[in-house]
């Protein structure tokens, strides 16, 4: 096996007939799935898509999602893998900067995607699952029209792209990190490794399949020859009705996730016997609700995760088998380096306890940036170490603990206060059910914490009593200085929490408390 392009196919050699994928559309065997994403393979060949050229996919999780993307790749061609939540905008900025030659996408984008092809000189053909246009093909006709579905693959060096994933940054622009075949293929590996993956696993996700954490989520179960889930898009009451009905073994989320299931009115009375474990990943997590979802689930482990775009997915996580350390995203993947520079000098390694900069080296590092090299070169140093943006600190045992990311770190008066840190504390009380933190400038101190509270259904709190809340638990210079009520907070598309839209919550009216 030499990249993602070969899971499908191992796994239809060993687990035929098995259940792979369910949605709520349509459910495929791994024989099926195999079959599927030959045709649309042969048909990309056949309509002149070559070994090397980048397609994109735009949709949300769905069936014909995952065929498509081990169609593209078993072509030979790049997978770009697109955020439902682009604006036609930026699906148009980052066409043109990978330079796609093809474009898979929903009913909803089909117009837009088309319009491409007058601005976008190297995109060639537009797929879209739900029917087609004069200027467009549908899906189904790559299924029926594949030519012979038994045609030998494309075999890619592990050396070579597997896929562009394009991650926003400071630069003001989105970035295309190039995944190696051999990074995202180690990364469903060693994941699935780490998890103790295997055939019998049910697992829950609606984590989105553009997202490495939802590529892996995915991949990593096919691999291990388990059963997927696959949820079109989260919501608290049916994803616990799933897990109840399938009698999963294992649920993938972030935060968000697990806060609105403890906070569903369904879950006193859903069984949740079924999980072996749950996985948590995309931000930091509250330990008390890491032992709450614990306790729902009758002691089974929330294992805690770290990972990022330039990875292909995870860097660190708790082995299922070791002992899962509340409050810390794991130890280092098996054969890759994880280590904390100080953030004076990231060469020199931080001692035990103190933040610094998080650095990865290995096989799971992105080639680079696409087509910008400055840009690889402020990510990737000399000497291969990855610089992830990410403040944390090591234990003695090994462990790393995330604190903050460092764009989003608030000094007040000269003071380094992390956002992450606020919200943990704020995140114990049990009127919480969601809370950010962001800043807000100060004449005297220059930034101010302040945090955005979501209550659970029917609690109550003020303002005074949640910042004494923290003031018996956080050093005075990181007190939220002042709280917001809010009836919810914005998110990505896998849910994790955006602190840069904050502030626009403060001209919304803040519900009764």
């Amino acid at each position: 096996m030499t990249g993602p392009g070969d899971i499908l196919p191992f796994a239809a050699a060993r687990h035929g007939h098995k259940r792979a994928l369910v949605t709520a559309r349509r459910t495929l065997t791994f024989a099926e799935l195999e079959r599927l994403s030959n045709a649309v393979a042969s048909s990309l060949r056949n309509r002149g898509i070559e070994a090397g050229d980048r397609v994109s996919i735009l949709a949300a999780n769905r069936w014909e999602w995952v065929v498509a993307y081990h169609g593209i790749l078993k072509a030979g061609a790049v997978v770009n893998p697109l955020n439902v939540m682009l604006t036609d905008d930026e699906v148009g900025y980052i066409s043109r900067d990978c330079g796609a030659a093809a474009i898979f996408c929903e009913a909803g984008r089909l117009a837009a995607m088309e319009s491409l092809r007058d601005d976008v000189p190297s995109l060639r053909e537009v797929v879209c699952f739900d029917g087609s246009s004069a200027r467009s093909l549908a899906f189904d006709q790559l299924l029926e029209h594949g030519g012979d579905p038994a045609a030998p693959r494309f075999v890619p060096e592990p050396g070579e792209p597997s896929t562009i994933g394009y991650t926003s940054g400071t630069t003001g622009r989105p970035k295309g990190a190039v995944q190696s075949q051999r990074a995202v293929l180690l990364n469903c590996a060693l994941t699935a490794t780490m998890h103790a993956r295997s055939e019998r696993d049910v697992v829950v996700t609606a984590l989105p399949a553009p997202h490495v954490y939802g590529n892996v989520a995915i991949n990593g179960t096919l691999l291990a020859g388990g059963t997927v889930i696959l949820m079109e898009r989260f919501v608290a009451a049916e994803a616990l009705a799933l897990i109840a009905e399938h009698r999963a073994t294992l649920f993938e989320g972030v935060p968000t996730m697990y806060a609105l299931m403890l906070a569903d009115p369904s879950i006193g009375r859903t069984d949740l016997s079924s999980l072996v474990r749950s996985t948590v990943g995309g931000q930091t997590i509250a330990v008390p609700l890491i032992e709450e979802w614990e306790r729902r689930s009758g002691g089974a482990p929330l294992l805690e995760l770290w990972g990022m775009t330039e990875l292909s997915g995870l860097g660190t996580t708790h082995a299922f088998h070791a002992p899962n350390v509340h409050g810390s995203i794991g130890v280092s993947l098996p054969g890759i380096e994880v280590r904390v520079g100080t953030l004076e000098d990231p060469d020199r390694i931080a001692p035990v306890g103190e933040p610094g900069e998080l650095l990865v080296r290995g096989p799971l590092n992105m080639l680079g940036y696409y087509g910008r090299s400055d840009w690889t070169a402020a990510a990737l140093d000399e000497r291969g170490w990855l610089h992830t943006g990410d403040v944390a600190y090591a234990d003695a045992t090994g462990h790393f603990f995330v604190v903050d990311r460092l764009k989003d770190m608030i000094i007040t008066g000269g003071y380094n206060v992390y956002p992450a840190e606020i919200e943990r504390v704020l995140a114990g009380h049990p009127a919480i059910a969601m809370v950010a933190v962001g800043r807000q400038s100060d004449p005297v101190k220059g930034e101010l914490a302040r945090a955005y509270v979501v209550l659970r259904p029917g609690a109550n709190a003020s303002e005074a009593e949640l910042v004494e809340h923290c003031r018996a638990r956080l050093a005075a210079y990181k007190l939220p200085r002042s709280v917001a009520f809010v009836d919810d907070l914005p998110k990505t598309s896998t849910g994790k929490i955006m602190r840069r839209e904050l502030s626009r919550l403060d001209s919304l009216t803040a519900p009764k408390h």
